[in-house]
């Protein structure tokens, strides 16, 4: 009996220590996620981990430039951040990149964009839990032209691709273009929100990822 009773204490230990293990949340991205700083707080992944709770761990891989391209001047593909991101074995993944790739001497390979893409989310989910969830963020709507990023490409070419990677890969959205779609002035040079349009950014994922 006493056996029988250590047994089941040890799995009562268990299950207690497995339900409070948090849920990995792992953000992936360009200057737009990387923030003012992966660890500042106003960076919009941090604010969507003040907003989840201490039931979730968040963290920010994004690097500024990056592409998703692999033959982009800066791919993600060649940062330790891929790899970090991979080893953190996220339960939840968030790839919001392709505003780079829309610079003309990115967008040259623009045929290899939905390939690419494709290929990142299954090298992520091979880092994964079975029942890991990943998210294809469509970015921010592009409101002029700066830093060679067009809005002709960003909101209209890419958004097209983007819907075909979802449909072949399974993955769930997150639109983020949708709720500053309207409000440019939350993009000061035209690419990158503001405060407050990262505020909105980090709610609007925070309820996805709860939903």
């Amino acid at each position: 009996m006493k056996k029988y009773s250590f047994l089941l204490l040890a799995l009562i230990a268990s299950i207690t220590a497995f339900a409070q293990s948090p849920i990995k949340v792992a953000f992936v991205g360009n200057s737009i996620t990387q923030g003012p700083g992966r660890d500042n707080p106003d960076s919009y992944p941090l604010q969507v981990g003040a907003l989840l709770g201490e039931a979730y761990e968040v963290k920010n891989f994004g690097v500024s430039g990056r592409t998703l391209l692999r033959k982009g001047d800066f791919p993600f593909w060649n940062e330790p951040q891929f790899q970090e991101a991979k080893d953190f074995h996220p339960d939840v993944l968030l790839i919001k990149l392709g505003t780079n790739d829309s610079k003309p001497q990115n967008w040259a390979h623009k045929d290899e964009f939905v390939k690419d893409y494709l290929d990142m989310i299954a090298e992520f989910r091979a880092n994964m839990p079975k029942d890991g969830k990943v998210y294809v963020i469509f970015p921010v709507p592009v409101t002029r032209v700066n830093f060679g990023i067009t809005p002709e490409v960003m909101n209209n070419e890419q958004r097209l691709m983007l819907f075909e990677i979802v449909q072949k890969s399974g993955a769930e959205v997150i639109d983020l273009y949708t709720p500053l779609m309207d409000k440019p002035e939350l993009l000061p040079d035209g690419v990158h929100p503001n405060k407050e349009g990262l505020s909105i950014m980090a709610q609007v994922i925070a309820r996805r990822i709860m939903m």
